[in-house]
């Protein structure tokens, strides 16, 4: 019962009471039975009021709990409001953080051109001087050997005046090939922490963008289950073996693998899985392990496939690797040799193990076999066999290396061919060396791999 219905209960009451009180002394015979009445109608008001107190009472403190409870969930809200700020705030800060860095990796990259487009001109003044100096001595020989012009010559300023002047050319020539080099230091180093600030970038990109990508992949989880069995083929030789001819980049799923894009060459033996090509010198393959591990370059040009892609094809299987060379000697003569291939996972440091046979070729020496699982090493990440020298920093670019003498066919891509190029340049570019110990310069390489039971 409610407030107003006992106020109009009290109020009914309080009519029949004023009633039932005797108006006329003459009604003496009734006046005690009307005094007993009213004192039943004051015992049921008094029980009336301690009811209507009670009531009153009872919704106080229901009252008291619900504002309780309203200062608590206005607590809640404040506090979640200022988590949500603080986030969002947090999330500013980390966005400029990234745009500072991208922007330092973006004057770094200038700078490296730069630097870059120096030492390709200092290079040309170089080998301008060079080919100055050949045809100086050539003269100076003609001179020797004709006495006539030698005692006439001698006559109006001597032979030893010449050979000052050879051996002052030939300190000039010294002095700038230190440059050279000096630049060339300079140039490495700029690259090497432009590639560190390019990590660090991508590093926060991913920290920042985490999360996204979390609930993208829980969202599609469902779905990579159901496509699980999509019927992507394991390598190329088994598009080949589904009735594909047609060479060209296709997606493919080893076991155990996620998916990934690939460059297959279709023969009439089967289909190779390319993991390397270099024809152009279009990309720089002087990168540090991270680069190496995940893949780098474009499948329409040039490109690596990535150590991890590489590790996931080999695992399947019994492999062959083929290598195809194309040298800048004579009319860029051809040459191939093949090996049974596997690749180790990154905690064995991505180690090779090939095998010598007669088809690899027994005068060429293009990969080394010598070693059994040898890992592979970049200037990040020294895992050569040399103990005083870093041979991916001496020779540019990442490779199984020995020691650092064997071949390289990631190294530096040459610009173009020069007889005047000392021993140290030639080295830091692709390069491999025959049984005879002779250095071959390589101007297009080509590394692609099959199963064992491509037909041979």
């Amino acid at each position: 019962m409610n407030m107003p219905q006992l106020l109009i209960l009290l109020l009914t009451i309080l009519v029949h009471a004023s009633v039932a009180f005797p108006t006329d002394r003459r009604a003496q015979p009734d006046k005690h039975a009307s005094w007993d009445d009213v004192n039943i109608l004051a015992h049921g008001l008094l029980q009336l009021g301690q009811g209507l107190k009670e009531h009153v009472d009872k919704n106080k403190a229901q009252m008291r709990d619900v504002n309780a409870k309203l200062k608590a969930f206005n607590r809640t809200v404040a506090e979640l409001e200022r988590k949500q700020q603080e986030q969002d705030e947090a999330l500013k800060a980390r966005s400029k953080e990234v745009e500072e860095e991208t922007e330092r990796v973006r004057l770094a990259a200038e700078l490296a051109e730069e630097v870059r487009a120096r030492v390709e001109e200092v290079k040309t003044q170089s080998e301008d001087i060079h080919t100055r100096m050949d045809r100086l001595e050539e003269k100076v020989d003609e001179v020797l050997k004709e006495p006539t012009l030698v005692s006439n010559y001698s006559d109006r300023t001597g032979v030893s005046f010449i050979q000052r002047l050879v051996a002052a050319q030939n300190r000039r020539i010294d002095q700038l090939v230190e440059k050279i080099k000096q630049q060339q230091d300079k140039l490495e180093k700029q690259n090497l922490h432009l590639q560190t600030l390019q990590t660090k970038v991508a590093h926060k990109r991913v920290k920042s963008h985490r999360r996204r990508d979390e609930e993208t992949a829980l969202r599609g989880a469902t779905e990579e289950l159901s496509r699980d069995a999509s019927g992507l083929a394991r390598d190329c030789h088994d598009l080949f073996e589904r009735g594909q001819r047609a060479s060209g980049v296709y997606k493919i799923q080893p076991q155990s693998s996620g998916p990934f894009n690939v460059l297959c060459e279709m023969t009439s033996e089967g289909g190779w899985t390319v993991i390397q090509k270099r024809q152009d010198g279009s990309k720089n393959f002087n990168q540090l392990w991270e680069s190496y591990k995940k893949g780098f370059g474009n499948l329409n040009g040039e490109f690596w496939l990535g150590l991890e892609n590489i590790h996931s094809l080999s695992k399947q299987g019994q492999y062959v690797l083929q290598v195809e060379l194309s040298d800048w000697a004579g009319e860029q003569q051809q040459r191939e040799a093949r090996y049974p291939f596997q690749l180790e996972g990154e905690e064995k440091k991505f180690a090779l193990h090939l095998e010598q046979t007669s088809s690899s070729g027994a005068q060429e020496n293009i990969m080394t076999t010598a070693e059994p699982g040898l890992p592979f090493s970049t200037a990040d990440r020294d895992n050569d066999l040399a103990a005083d020298v870093n041979c991916a920093e001496l020779l540019s670019g990442g490779w199984w290396f020995s020691s650092c003498g064997e071949s390289n066919l990631n190294g530096r891509y040459p610009r173009r061919p020069s007889a005047l190029r000392r021993q140290r340049s030639r080295r830091q570019e692709m390069f491999w060396s025959s049984t005879k110990g002779q250095s071959h310069s390589v101007k297009a390489t080509l590394l692609k791999i099959a199963p064992a039971t491509i037909k041979q």
